[in-house]
This record gives C-alpha cells, structure tokens and sequence, in this order.
C-alpha cells in the first residue's frame, strides 16, 4: 500500500493539523505503511532549518518531519513554492527533503493507493 500526504498549511498555524498529520504518518510506518509526503504551499517551511517553533509551542515541527525522513519516509518540497511560499522564502530545504515539480506530483498521486491533504 502506498499513501501519499500532501501538506499545504503553514507549520505554526495555530492549530495543530500539521503535528497532527506529521503524528499519522508515524503511526502508519509503524504499521509498515509506505508512506510519501509532498510540501506545497506554506507548508514548505516545514523542511527548512530555518523554521523554529514559537514561542510557548511544544512541538518541533521540523525535528519531527527530519525524524520521518530518517525512518524512511520519502519526502518531496515544491520547488516553485521555495520562492513563492513561507515565511522563509529561498531558505535551502533540509537534507532528505528533495526539491520537486509539480509533474512529480502528479505522478506520486498517480501510483498512490490514498491521497490525504493537510
């Protein structure tokens, strides 16, 4: 089975759908779930170094999606995005995070048995 999650919101939005999407793909690769995340829109900060937690927020978004990357998750960041989108705009994307297109997307979606969005 092969899920692809598709993240769009801005990681320290006030909620917490972002940690709660992050949380999901953990639990699915610990039930040996293929799992591939796609940052677009402000949700590319998540994969830059640059993106800190504020203040009073307990939760380290970019640690947990570089911890998802070292159990195996593929991760992919809109490359049009990395200028367009985020706080942190043209900051280089985290290693394991790879710059894609929307044409890989397309694919990913494609081949995926579910899509979920965030």
């Amino acid at each position: 089975m092969s899920i692809l999650i598709i993240f769009n919101r801005e990681p320290y939005d006030n909620t917490d759908v972002t940690w709660n999407g992050l949380r999901l793909v953990g639990k699915l690769m610990e039930k040996a779930q293929s799992v591939r995340i796609f940052l677009m829109n402000d949700a590319v900060d998540m994969a830059r170094d640059a993106c800190v937690p504020p203040e009073g927020y307990d939760q380290d978004l970019v640690i947990m999606l570089k911890d998802l990357i070292s159990q195996g998750a593929m991760v992919k960041v809109c490359g049009t995005c990395m200028s367009r989108c985020g706080i942190y705009k043209n900051q280089p994307y985290c290693e394991g995070a790879e710059k894609s297109t929307m044409d890989e997307l397309a694919e990913w979606v494609m081949s995926s048995n579910k899509v979920l969005t965030f």
